[in-house]
């Protein structure tokens, strides 16, 4: 059997792999994406909480992730808590280091205009700072997501879900009739979402960067 017969007899399990994978990683990069954000706005405005920020989940992505699924199983088993937490965790670190940088980079001569006209420091970060911070946020958004679509794949290991299960399918079957396309089809699946993913976010920052900031 080819490959494309073997895509055509299986493309059922192949589109629920690739939902699922999808799933994962659209669902971890908004958790990521909401504690980066959040991480980032705290520690901008120090030196050292900023230093820190960046160590630590840089440190995170230091782990291999088959070390780090592995060390999550006996803590939370098998399945989908291993996967959320790891992916979560990796996505961090862009997120957090580009808000910090978004955010820096803000003129302050827009803040203190804005601090002038009576706004609070809320309506500053919410209105101003943030806003402005975006393009970079957005960079560090779309970073994440193509690191977390590789080691999604990962979390087979773990019994989570995803298109990494069918290439550990094809590597344990190695020597099999259709081992090589198992795995040329869980890796062409990953790559397909991945710029799929990414073609998304250039069309999210197009409609949401506006012109002038975006040159």
């Amino acid at each position: 059997m080819n490959f494309w017969e073997f895509v055509s007899s299986t493309h059922q399990q192949l589109l629920t792999d690739a939902y699922q994978h999808a799933s994962a990683v659209f669902q971890c990069m908004v958790v990521a994406t909401v504690l980066g954000v959040l991480i980032g706005v705290a520690t901008y405005r120090s030196e050292w909480a900023g230093n820190l920020a960046t160590l630590t989940t840089s440190t995170i992505l230091t782990i291999p992730s088959l070390a780090m699924i592995g060390l999550l199983i006996p803590v939370v088993g098998l399945g989908v808590p291993p996967t959320v937490i790891a992916l979560t965790l990796y996505g961090l670190l862009p997120v957090v280091r580009n808000s910090i940088v978004g955010l820096r980079g803000v003129d302050p001569t827009l803040v203190d205009a804005a601090k002038g006209i009576g706004m609070s420091r809320a309506a500053r970060l919410l209105r101003i700072e943030l806003p402005l911070a975006w393009p970079p946020i957005l960079t560090g958004i779309r970073v994440s997501t193509q690191m977390l679509m590789g080691i999604a794949a990962i979390a087979a290991y773990a019994s989570g879900p995803g298109l990494g299960n069918e290439i550990f399918r094809g590597i344990a079957s190695l020597g099999s009739a259709n081992a090589l396309n198992q795995v040329l089809a869980g890796t062409l699946g990953i790559i397909v979402l991945a710029l799929l993913f990414d073609a998304a976010y250039v069309l999210i920052g197009r409609l949401t960067i506006p012109r002038g900031i975006r040159a």
